[in-house]
């Protein structure tokens, strides 16, 4: 089968990267995705269910605040597959705590990872959509980047820093047809939730006009939909996939 689509989604080994990397999969499509843990279970499973259902898959270990490894792989890909067609940064990291505890390396990691990583892969990666002219970049930012959170001083400053960049992006690459976007989840299902007691469970549940958390595959429909040719007239805009908790 001939490989027409390549996609490259950062941190799909579990989750909202999972949910991503299995939706955009289809048999003339090759689906590369990162990861971090050499180990990781989940990436080996992600692996499995690609392989079902993409025309090529693979799991690349590297960090994404790696500029250089970003660079190098990202080229890589493009160059084995003969181009590059969508890059999803979905990779991050949270380190919570009041502001007046965050320790100085806490503030730095997450902004390293969520804001300058996503900044490093969609440098290496516009670079080659640019020559092709064609790609789709989307970033996922998170609710909390619009409405702040106790204990997530670091984490909300880096997702509301992906607005700002994704809007620049957006300007400088429209040019040359490629489409920069955000979705910003709000409550979603994943194993971080899972772990909540009920009662706090609940009482965010409580919260959601629509009544429940999202699931990873709510965040996927949107991404994908920007990935899309129907969102070929889309770019620098935020879609919110939050069940009305925030407009």
């Amino acid at each position: 089968m001939d490989i027409k689509k390549v996609v490259m989604v950062t941190g799909g080994s579990r989750g909202i990267g999972r949910a991503i990397a299995l939706k955009m999969a289809a048999p003339d499509t090759a689906v590369i995705f990162t990861h971090v843990d050499p180990a990781s279970k989940g990436a080996a499973e992600t692996l499995a269910l690609l392989k079902e259902k993409a025309g090529a898959a693979e799991a690349q270990c590297w960090d994404i605040e790696d500029s250089a490894a970003a660079q190098k792989n990202i080229e890589d890909v493009a160059a084995r597959f003969g181009r590059l067609d969508v890059l999803v940064n979905n990779a991050g990291l949270n380190r919570d705590s009041l502001s007046i505890r965050m320790s100085d390396d806490d503030w730095h990691k997450v902004l390293e990872a969520n804001l300058f990583g996503v900044f490093a892969c969609s440098r290496a990666a516009a670079k080659i959509m640019m020559k092709q002219r064609h790609g789709r970049i989307i970033n996922l930012s998170s609710i909390v980047a619009f409405s702040g959170n106790v204990g997530q001083a670091n984490y909300s400053a880096s997702k509301a820093g992906l607005l700002g960049l994704t809007r620049t992006m957006a300007l400088e690459l429209a040019g040359r047809g490629v489409t920069v976007n955000v979705v910003a989840p709000g409550f979603i299902d994943t194993d971080m939730t899972a772990k909540l007691d009920d009662k706090i469970r609940q009482a965010f549940i409580d919260r959601v006009p629509l009544g429940r958390f999202g699931t990873p595959e709510d965040v996927a429909e949107s991404v994908a939909f920007l990935a899309g040719e129907g969102a070929s007239y889309i770019t620098g805009q935020t879609i919110h996939v939050n069940g009305g908790l925030y407009f």
